[in-house]
C-alpha cells in the first residue's frame, strides 16, 4: 500500500458518496481520484484498468456538464430508467467492448490479467455512462462490476484496493435505493 493509493481511495469514497448524493462535486474529485489510479495501473501493469481511468477522466468531464448543464432545460438532468432497448444495447455495447478489449491486450501487451481486466474495464464504462446521464440501471451494473473487482483485487494482493471496491458496492445499493425513490421517475 502506498500513500498514493491511500489518497486515491479516500477520494473515490467521497466522489462515491457525493454521487449517491447527487451533488455535482463528485465529479471534480473523481477526476482527481482517476488521474491518481492511472498512474496506480500502469505501476501495476494493469493496462486495460489504466486505460479505464482515462477514459473515466473524460467521463467525469461529460457527467459534471450533464449534471449542471445537461437535460432538455439546460439545467442538469434528473433520474431516470432506461426502457429494455436501451438496457440491452448498454450491455451489448459492454460485451462488445470487452471482447474487442481482452483480445487486443491479450495479443498486444503484457498486461497480467488481460480478458478480466478489460470485461471490468467495458462494463464500468457502461455503467459510468450511465451514472452520467442519471440512470437508475447504472447502481445495479455498479453492484455486479464492484463485487467483480473485490475479488479481482484480493486475488492480486491489492488490499486497499479491493477494500475501496468493497466500500463502492456498499455505495451502490446506497445509491441505488435513494435513486430509486428520486421524484419523477422517468422511462427514457
Amino acid at each position: 500500500m502506498s500513500w498514493l493509493e491511500l489518497v486515491a481511495s479516500g477520494l473515490g469514497i467521497a466522489a462515491v458518496w457525493l454521487t449517491v448524493r447527487q451533488n455535482p462535486w463528485c465529479w471534480p474529485i473523481g477526476l482527481v481520484m482517476v488521474l491518481l489510479y492511472a498512474w496506480l495501473f500502469f505501476d501495476w501493469q494493469l493496462y486495460s484498468s489504466l486505460l479505464l481511468q482515462v477514459l473515466f477522466a473524460g467521463l467525469q468531464l461529460y457527467g459534471w456538464w450533464q449534471w449542471t448543464r445537461g437535460g432538455e432545460r439546460r439545467d442538469g438532468r434528473t433520474v431516470s430508467q432506461l426502457d429494455a432497448l436501451g438496457l440491452a444495447a448498454g450491455l451489448a455495447m459492454g460485451a462488445g467492448g470487452a471482447l474487442l478489449l481482452g483480445y487486443l491486450m491479450a495479443t498486444h501487451t503484457d498486461a497480467s490479467a488481460p480478458w478480466l481486466d478489460a470485461t471490468l474495464t467495458a462494463f464500468s464504462l457502461v455503467a459510468q455512462l450511465w451514472m452520467a446521464q442519471k440512470r437508475l440501471q447504472c447502481w445495479a451494473l455498479w453492484v455486479v462490476v464492484d463485487l467483480c473487482y473485490v475479488a479481482f483485487f484480493l486475488h492480486g494482493g491489492l488490499y486497499l484496493t479491493a477494500a475501496l471496491y468493497a466500500a463502492f458496492t456498499l455505495l451502490a445499493i446506497s445509491g441505488w435505493l435513494s435513486w430509486r425513490r428520486a421524484p419523477a421517475l422517468a422511462l427514457d
